[in-house]
């Protein structure tokens, strides 16, 4: 009787299950692999994407296409976009993560304990890595490098967007990976793109160790309020600059063109300006005039300077715009500066313009944010400026990883302890 209350409690794995099972076995296999082995996957794929640059070219135009026909904002298809210059970079992203320092195994500490043992910690890959985002094709091949450079497996959920040109790229990396008779089932994209094969993803805490969401703030709260797997949060980027009273004019506008209109549709982007009120008057005509193209929503002060400013509402002040939007708010304090933008900003990135050291410093500290500039565009906050290679995501939680998340941020610890017979008394 107990054997077929066993059975009835067995039920068939479905198939993401099933592709979970076998992303496992590929990582165990990939935890043991070398550097070398690794580094030649690597390699392997970015000759593949080369190889394959047409394929790839082919599907994202069918994909660009169907967004645009679906009235996608410019800056979410300029996400979507793949040219000539973006293929040649992803497989270029791959070989510079294959030039970077390997971390797995590093020993971080080995120290003698009073009773003879000696204990060390080393870094070790976490498993398997799930991935969902939304229409950013060259997340695919940076989140296969990050990860098969940790001797990790990795699951994608990309959006219906970006299915056309993920599928090529993913067949592209497997393709070289085969090539060299390395596991290629190391990474797998799920190609159901609706809402139930994501869920399912969420509670696959059997197969994969950890999930990271990329995409907008109703992707990220689902992911986290729904997940039974460890989730490592990536923000939205309602970024802000802060021109303080003592900022040199023509270094803030240059600034603040660059983080506003370089690429509107990334989270780095700014999207809300806080100026003091005692430069206003002579500060923001000038900002009109620099950034022309640009829809500016003011509070009432900044309107009383610029009429021809929008006016901004409450819920502008906590905006991701990926568009050519800008909110003005006119404040009268540095402290009223800082409490404005830890009040609603995303954690991700903020920056201060001003040749005050004193500001330069406070704002540093008080500021509640994963990456916080001075003097500098909230472009930066990016894995390769950083000096990271590709990143997997910018995290703008507290745990694990903060900022832009390279290699290390793909791993785990684990002590290692070599006795001589010792027993616990």
């Amino acid at each position: 009787m107990r054997e077929k209350g066993q059975e009835g409690r067995r039920r068939d794995m479905t198939a993401l299950e099933q592709m979970g099972a076998r992303v496992k076995k590929a990582s165990e296999m990939m935890s043991h692999m070398g550097t070398a082995e690794r580094n030649r996957g690597l390699a392997a794929a970015a000759a593949a994407i080369l190889e394959g640059r047409e394929e790839i070219s082919a599907a994202n135009e069918e994909d660009v296409k169907a967004a645009l026909e679906k009235g996608m904002k410019p800056g979410l298809v300029d996400r979507l976009h793949l040219d000539e210059s973006r293929i040649t970079s992803m497989a270029r992203g791959l070989m510079d993560v294959a030039d970077l320092e390997d971390p797995i195994g590093e020993v971080l500490s080995m120290k003698p304990r009073p009773n003879g043992l000696l204990i060390g910690e080393k870094r070790v890959p976490l498993g398997v890595v799930g991935i969902i985002y939304e229409a950013r094709p060259n997340v695919t091949a940076d989140a296969f490098g990050l990860c098969f450079k940790t001797g990790n497996g990795v699951i994608l959920k990309g959006g219906s967007d970006a299915l056309c040109s993920n599928k090529a790229i993913v067949a592209c990396i497997k393709k070289g990976l085969e090539r060299e008779n390395l596991p290629a089932d190391g990474v797998w994209l799920i190609e159901d793109t609706g809402r139930g094969a994501a869920m399912e993803l969420m509670k696959m805490n059997r197969y994969v160790d950890v999930l990271i969401p990329r995409g907008g703030a109703g992707l990220i709260r689902s992911v986290v309020e729904n997940s039974t797997v460890p989730v490592i949060e990536t923000g939205t980027g309602n970024c802000h600059i802060f021109v303080d009273e003592s900022a040199d004019f023509d270094m803030a506008l240059r600034i603040i063109e660059n983080a506003k209109t370089q690429r509107i549709g990334v989270c780095n982007a700014c999207e809300s300006l806080v100026v003091h009120r005692a430069v206003a008057e002579t500060f923001l005509p000038r900002l009109r005039g620099v950034l022309s193209q640009v829809e500016i929503r003011g509070d009432e002060e900044a309107r009383r300077v610029v009429p021809e400013f929008m006016p901004a509402a409450e819920e502008d002040w906590g905006a991701e715009y990926l568009d050519y939007i800008l909110s003005v708010k006119i404040v009268g304090s540095l402290d009223e500066a800082i409490s404005h933008i830890n009040r609603y900003n995303t954690k991700h990135s903020e920056a201060i313009i001003t040749s005050d050291y004193a500001n330069a410093q406070r704002f540093l500290e008080e500021i509640d944010a994963a990456a916080v500039y001075v003097n500098a565009s909230t472009r930066f906050t990016d894995g390769f400026e950083f000096g990271f290679g590709a990143e997997i995501g910018i995290s703008t939680q507290k745990l694990h990883a903060r900022g832009p998340m390279g290699l290390k941020a793909l791993t785990t610890t684990k002590y290692v302890i070599y006795g001589s017979g010792q027993i616990r008394l």
